[in-house]
């Protein structure tokens, strides 16, 4: 630090000299002497000095306490007052101006030359300090990320342009704050005010991340969606001294998720479009060769014909026409769901004697050799439901349990009434082929088919006909199944669904 210029402010011009000698000895640059405080001004302001050496005692109506403010704030320089009185109230009012030093006269040249480069060692650092802190305010408001600081007891100290154009609040009204007021952020699905991130940092002492469906009510009541972390400002001895919150709009990337969704739902639309086409088809075809073979036939034999036979392609045309009346009335029944337009009437029905009558028709209709085993376990099954939309769904649980079971194999099919949960729980059991576990969760999609059924005739619109019917009535269902053991469907029903939604 030599070479330092230094300037002499001292009312004793005999004194003055001698600290300028003292000075020149050490090796510094005197730029020169003053006896005012409004001359020691003019020649700072002249000279440049890079520290200044004041009396507090001056000539003239300023003294070098008031001199030393202006130098200070004016040019930037450090001061270091030379002065003969200690007493507390001229330390205090010394104290005003941020003095870089304070020498109590008489002193030797040790204590001065100390002094000097302790306050111009001072002045370095503070300047540095400055600088530093004035670039990262710059890169701060520069960024286009938001940036919200807090202090220790999370009131708002720093906020850059980016969180004020996003918030609506200027950082000189958001100063003061607390964090919660200026950084309201709610939950996009629930609206339900979030816990704010500064108090979770300062509790749990650690980086926190908002949710994924996080939005930010600004200060004129919009949402906005975020994505946002925050951390700790930590001092010395790990202390956090506060927390800073990043965070950024992230209206553009949910409107092109949107977008894509919807591309991606259309997309789909089209290929269900596509395979319910060629199912249709397909199905379709099925029973028409079917009709179409026995009619060749019977035109064939004419007279010839059997009245054993006849009835033989009779009963062929019979179960293709009914095969083509079922398929339709499937396909009609997925057009009416998907426009969402199914009918749901629910009325008073005793479900025991629903199952045993719908039982009785099924396996009359199906002539199936497998046994439908029912059980009721409840002496009260009254229940307010759709008969028609019960008939859809057991009537195509029962068709594929009868079709993946080995012939003769029983299938169990059982009921139980819960007053005090107030449901219907329906258990269908088979013995059959069983689910792999792969294709379990896609059941209940349209036109899936599980990986080993491929071979045996379907459209996969059924187990879609039962869930569409499970949720008229505001129930659900679930599939448990083991390849090669069997399979249980279990349909969980509200008893009276007008009730349920009203307590």
């Amino acid at each position: 630090m030599g070479q330092a210029r230094i300037l002499v402010v001292e009312d004793e011009v005999i004194v003055a000299r001698t600290i300028a000698s003292q000075l020149s000895q050490l090796g510094y640059i005197v730029t020169g002497t003053a006896s005012s405080g409004k001359v020691a001004i003019a020649k700072a302001s002249e000279t440049q000095p890079e520290l200044v050496l004041m009396d507090i005692i001056l000539k003239g109506e300023m003294d070098g306490i008031a001199a030393a403010t202006q130098i200070r704030e004016q040019l930037d320089v450090p001061v270091i007052f030379l002065t003969a009185y200690g007493d507390e109230n001229t330390l205090e009012r010394a104290k005003i101006t941020q003095p870089f030093g304070y020498i109590v006269k008489p002193f030797t040249t040790k204590d001065l030359r100390i002094a000097i480069e302790i306050g111009l060692l001072k002045h370095q650092l503070e300047r540095e300090l400055r600088e530093n802190r004035d670039r990262l305010a710059t890169l701060l408001n520069s960024m286009s990320d938001a940036v919200i600081a807090t202090d220790d007891r999370g009131m708002v100290t720093f906020m850059n342009p980016a969180a004020e154009a996003i918030t609506g609040w200027q950082q000189e009204d958001a100063l003061g704050n607390e964090a919660s007021e200026v950084f309201h952020i709610v939950d996009e699905v629930t609206e339900a005010t979030l816990e704010n991130p500064v108090t979770k940092v300062l509790r749990e002492q650690q980086v926190v991340y908002l949710g994924e469906f996080t939005s930010l009510i600004t200060k004129d009541g919009k949402r906005v969606p975020i994505g946002d972390s925050a951390s700790p400002l930590r001092g010395g001895s790990d202390q956090i001294n506060g927390v800073v919150v990043v965070f950024w709009d992230l209206s553009e990337r949910r409107q092109t998720q949107l977008l894509e969704q919807a591309l991606e739902k259309e997309q789909e639309l089209n290929r269900l479009k596509s395979l319910f086409i060629s199912t249709v088809s397909h199905e379709f075809r099925n029973p028409l060769t079917v009709i179409q073979t026995a009619v060749e036939l019977i035109e064939l034999q004419g007279t010839h014909l059997t009245e054993a036979k006849r009835r033989t392609y009779l009963k062929r045309i019979q179960g293709a026409v009914q095969s083509m009346s079922n398929l339709m009335e499937e396909v009609l029944f997925m057009g009416q769901a998907e426009a969402g337009k199914l009918l749901y009437n629910p009325a008073p029905i005793n479900l025991e004697h629903f199952c045993r009558e719908m039982i009785e028709d099924f396996s009359t209709v199906t002539n199936s050799a497998s046994e439908i085993i029912f059980t009721s376990h409840s002496e009260n099954t009254t229940a307010v439901m759709d008969e028609r939309l019960l008939n859809y769904m057991f009537g195509n649980l029962l068709s594929n349990a009868v079709k993946y079971s080995p012939t003769g194999g029983n299938i169990q099919f059982d009921l139980i009434c819960d007053p005090t949960e107030k449901v219907a729980i329906f258990y269908i059991r088979d013995r059959g082929i069983g689910i792999p576990e792969a294709d379990q969760a896609q059941l209940f999609e349209s036109f899936y088919r599980a990986s080993n059924v491929q071979s045996i005739q379907g459209t996969g619109l059924g187990l879609v006909i039962v869930k569409r019917c499970v949720d008229a009535h505001r129930g659900k269902v679930s599939v448990a199944s083991q390849v090669g053991i069997g399979t249980t469907f279990t349909i969980i029903l509200p008893l009276n669904p007008e009730l349920s939604l009203t307590e």
